[in-house]
């Protein structure tokens, strides 16, 4: 195995997890244009949000036994390629109904990449490093929500979402690359036998951690999705004002993830899950409280911070947990993300279309809380352990 000096290829997996990010928050971003490009319902263009996230929810796990033997650096590479291809397949998609099923097979790149890029990070670091090596990994969500997500808006907004989705498609191929070039090659975590799968999913503290997961984004993603659509039609915000919110929140959601970087392995992941979610929360709370676009750009900071540092502190509590079988177990966890998304995202949807927008946030609510009912209720059995 060549082992050149990791600090490269950690910046090259942050990298591919930018895209990855971009790629899938293009839908939410690009929402309003991409319902008026194709005479469809913003709810109807919603399911674009779910159904990829039912296939990246199926998808994380089995693809993670498929490919256990592959040399990650071809998998990761080949996988943004498949992931730019995607991208410039849909870009060219005439109607609704040509475009959703495309999509579904352009997000089989989400499923593989960013659990084996968490995976892959957790190899190339001494052990006492790991929990820092994921979690700077999966910055690379925070910069796409802060850089790629409110820069895809914009060009929707202007240029159409079609160039937005041909932008990803390009920055896709400059990642794989990136990818090859930095790399060690010969990385290659021991396939999970079956009795690994079964220890993972008899687990009921690592499966716990997977439900704590699937019930934060669900909570995020009944309102998160519609983000687009809810303040265009409560505020009258535009293309440009939509943009700067997005810029604000990621901004906030960068912040987070670094904050979470530097100081999880000296507090413990635990506690770090719990801080986030709750900050998530008590954005839903306020949520209603912000009758003005000023307001509600201060109600989304605790989001912002807490949203994609929750899901880099739960993945490094899997690793941490369980070293051996992290590929499974952040497999797994990707699928709850996902789970999430698509829970979130198809009751976001119902409530959109049957105009009960306001009751999106009090929805999110119950769900976060939900989950952090459940970690705090981990951490304590497995101290009374």
């Amino acid at each position: 195995m060549t082992r050149p000096a990791p600090q490269g290829a950690l910046w090259a997996l942050l990298a591919g997890n930018f895209v990855i990010g971009t790629g899938v928050m293009v839908v939410p971003g690009t929402l309003n244009e991409i319902s008026a490009s194709l005479s469809v319902t913003a709810a109807t263009a919603g399911q674009l949000i779910t159904a990829a996230a039912v296939v990246m929810c199926l998808g994380a796990p089995l693809l993670a036994a498929l490919v256990a033997g592959w040399d990650r650096r071809q998998l990761l590479a080949l996988t943004l390629l498949w992931y730019a291809a995607g991208h410039a397949l849909c870009a060219l998609m005439p109607s609704f109904g040509a475009l959703l099923p495309v999509r579904m097979l352009t997000v089989i790149g989400p499923a593989i990449f960013t659990p084996q890029a968490a995976a892959c990070a957790g190899l190339l670091v001494p052990p006492e490093h790991r929990g820092r090596a994921v979690t700077f990994v999966f910055l690379g969500w925070s910069m796409a929500s802060v850089l790629g997500l409110p820069i895809g808006a914009l060009i929707g907004g202007h240029l159409g979402w079609r160039m937005a989705f041909m932008a990803i498609a390009m920055l896709s191929v400059v990642s794989a690359a990136s990818i090859w070039l930095t790399l060690p090659t010969g990385i290659r975590p021991a396939a999970l036998t079956a009795a690994a799968w079964s220890r993972v999913l008899r687990s009921p503290v690592l499966m716990g951690i997977v439900s704590v997961t699937a019930l934060q984004g669900s909570g995020q993603f009944v309102l998160f999705s519609y983000f687009g659509p809810v303040l265009k039609q409560s505020f009258g915000a535009d293309a440009n004002t939509l943009s700067l919110m997005w810029a604000l929140f990621g901004a906030f959601g960068l912040v987070g993830n670094m904050v979470v970087s530097r100081y999880i392995d000296r507090i413990g992941a635990g506690r770090m899950v719990l801080l986030t979610s709750s900050l998530i929360a008590l954005s839903l709370l306020l949520w209603p409280f912000a009758s003005t676009l000023a307001w509600l750009a201060v109600v989304i900071v605790p989001w912002g911070l807490g949203c994609f540092a929750t899901n880099s502190a739960q993945q490094a509590r899997l690793v941490g947990l369980a070293p051996a079988l992290a590929p499974g177990s952040v497999a797994l966890n990707s699928s709850g993300i996902y789970i999430g998304q698509a829970v979130g995202a198809g009751l976001g949807g119902w409530l959109l279309a049957n105009d009960a927008a306001p009751w999106m946030s009090r929805v999110g609510l119950a769900l976060l809380l939900m989950a952090i009912a459940l970690s705090v209720a981990i951490d304590r059995s497995r101290r009374a352990a």
